[in-house]
């Protein structure tokens, strides 16, 4: 990614904070493998500080969106706590095959590691860490899709995560009988198929400063999700909806 585009995906700079507009498919930090990752790139966000800003939290590879960057040390540690403590208020979209049955609710399931040969691969577990999500469904499919689950239906929602387990949204959907479209791991999507994960950090509202309203961001849909979204009813005129 070049310095050009790295700027043009910024969605909001200030004197402690960045929210990057992450594109899906690229890891935000290097693995235990090596290869490319965005913090490679982080020297083109340094605006005349000495240092590269660095992640406040992290991103799956295969999810968009938000994700908001500390500039200096100071930053960090002050966006460190807000989101150790919950004070981020975090919204994603996502687009899943099936449909529930309720317009909203709460799934409460604890999640632990799957095996040590699975990385960072999850399951319920109810000895695990506890694991709460919002849910609220934004819209529905018109008409069967051969892209879709269960005959053919698609839902938008719009998922809270009240903690930050790893795979803590597409473990959840998964187990709630409506996977995230895309999900290869957890859902039925083939490796290999060509289908992106339809998940994507739609909103972050940070209450970084004392005497100022918390800052909120927001975060176009993806290219890749765009088809699946308006089937379910969205229009970018509409937005959050």
């Amino acid at each position: 990614m070049t310095p050009e585009e790295m700027v043009s995906r910024l969605l909001y700079r200030d004197g402690l904070m960045l929210v990057f507009d992450k594109p899906a498919g690229f890891a935000v930090h290097r693995g235990p493998k090596g290869g490319e990752s965005l913090e490679d790139h982080f020297g083109a966000l340094r605006f005349g500080l000495p240092r590269s800003p660095a992640l406040a939290h992290r991103l799956d590879r295969d999810t968009s969106g938000c994700l908001v960057l500390g500039r200096h040390r100071k930053a960090l540690a002050q966006l460190g706590r807000l989101f150790k403590h919950g004070g981020v208020e975090k919204t994603y979209w996502a687009v899943v095959e099936g449909a529930p049955e309720a317009a909203e609710g709460i799934i409460e399931l604890a999640l632990g590691r799957r095996d040590v040969t699975r990385g960072w691969w999850m399951r319920p577990d109810p000895k695990g860490q506890p694991a709460v999500t919002r849910w609220k469904v934004m819209g529905r499919s018109r008409l069967g899709s051969s892209g879709g689950g269960e005959d053919g239906k698609l839902a938008w929602l719009a998922l809270e995560p009240v903690t930050g387990r790893t795979h803590q949204l597409r473990v959840h959907c998964a187990e709630m009988g409506w996977p995230i479209l895309g999900d290869t791991i957890y859902g039925p999507a083939p490796r290999g198929g060509g289908l992106v994960l339809h998940l994507h950090s739609r909103e972050v509202v940070v209450p970084l400063y004392k005497n100022r309203p918390p800052v909120r961001v927001t975060a176009p849909p993806p290219p890749h999700m765009r088809a699946a979204l308006a089937q379910c009813g969205f229009h970018e005129e509409r937005g959050a909806g």
